[in-house]
């Protein structure tokens, strides 16, 4: 009987940490998806329920922390957010892409970790490439995954021409 029981114990634990990492990389792609999209119809009430009401953004290392500074609270937040929500949009193309994903889950805390390429081209035409390396922390939030502290440091940064053209592909046989 002991035996069922350690078994029944280790399942729940299973299943929690796989619902908690699901809920972890909903919010988290949920927050990458509305930033490729940052323009006026920005659902910002949505944008903003991603984050703990005492959740803190900041931008780590000089390039960051210069550019972006840091921000606490939700409320904070999402006014730091709404400035890229204009018209016309900041970003004709904004597309985050996250690697080497690492989530840590501790009862209803957990970590995560992800490197990110971010390739953008903004109103103005010019297009930019960055890496950073996301550090998240996450709190479960009545039923919910919320970021509680996100840190962003850049690990390089470059103009690029564009990100588009109409050259042909080179495809073997053609």
């Amino acid at each position: 009987m002991t035996d069922l029981h350690a078994l029944q114990q280790r399942l729940q634990q299973l299943e929690h940490q796989q619902a908690s990492q699901q809920g972890i990389r909903r919010c988290i792609n949920r927050y990458m998806d509305l930033c490729d999209r940052l323009d006026a119809c920005t659902p910002l009430d949505e944008l903003g329920d991603l984050f703990t009401e005492d959740a803190c953004w900041e931008g780590k290392g000089a390039r960051y922390a210069n550019s972006f500074g840091g921000h606490q609270g939700r409320d904070a937040i999402v006014a730091m957010l709404a400035k890229y929500c204009v018209e016309p949009a900041h970003f004709a193309l904004n597309v985050h892409y996250l690697t080497s994903e690492l989530i840590q889950v501790e009862g209803n805390d957990a970590s995560g970790s992800w490197n990110m390429l971010q390739v953008s081209t903004f109103s103005d035409g010019r297009s930019h490439l960055n890496s950073a390396r996301l550090t998240v922390r996450f709190r479960c939030d009545n039923g919910v995954w919320r970021m509680c502290h996100f840190q962003t440091e850049n690990l390089f940064s470059r103009p690029v021409d564009h990100w588009n053209s109409d050259a042909s592909l080179p495809v073997p046989g053609k």
